[in-house]
């Protein structure tokens, strides 16, 4: 088994090494899932299928970030 390392940022940040990410699939931008199982970390791409809305306003990335955050907390349930 190939051991990778990341470095904690100040803000708990982690890079997601490249062989991982390849591995895994992830692009920039996309959402992660972290899972504690038997004592180990689990790291999932989440692969989750978006309704489309209408608006009738403008919603700023503030707000489009909420409501996501919301509907995953409202999926993990």
């Amino acid at each position: 088994m190939k051991r990778n390392v990341s470095k904690v940022t100040r803000n708990y940040q982690l890079t997601i090494p490249l062989e991982i990410r390849e591995f895994l699939g992830i692009k920039e931008g996309e959402y992660v899932e972290f899972e504690i199982d038997d004592g180990k970390v689990v790291i999932k791409p989440l692969r989750k299928k978006w309704s489309t809305v209408k608006l009738r306003k403008q919603v700023s990335v503030e707000e489009i970030e909420e409501i996501a955050n919301s509907a995953f907390e409202n999926d993990s349930s």
